[in-house]
């Protein structure tokens, strides 16, 4: 079975950015889960604000887990951050490899 590569990207207020930048940083340090390789949050090149979180997973059935039991305090960042998000500005992509 192979990784799954899980993404979500959006535009953030600018006045937020602060703010942002603060939870995604705690974020990184609690976000983790059985056959969650990685997450990283990217900022794109000459974009300013707007940002790409990727999560890569080891299989398709850790991605199908992953938000199983989520934390207290991750759900709590997660609230904070959508809040954040400038509205429809946010896609979504979800990549098997083959």
């Amino acid at each position: 079975m192979g990784k799954v590569i899980f993404s979500i990207r959006y535009a953030i207020l600018e006045d937020k950015r602060g703010d942002y930048l603060a939870v995604i940083r705690e974020l990184k340090s609690l976000v983790k889960a059985e056959g969650l390789e990685s997450y990283s949050v990217f900022e794109q090149k000459g974009k300013k604000n707007n940002f790409e979180e990727i999560y890569i997973f080891e299989s398709a059935d850790a991605y199908e887990a992953f938000d199983d039991e989520p934390t207290e305090r991750v759900d709590l960042l997660m609230t904070k951050l959508s809040d954040m998000v400038k509205q429809q500005s946010t896609t979504y992509s979800t990549l098997y490899e083959v």
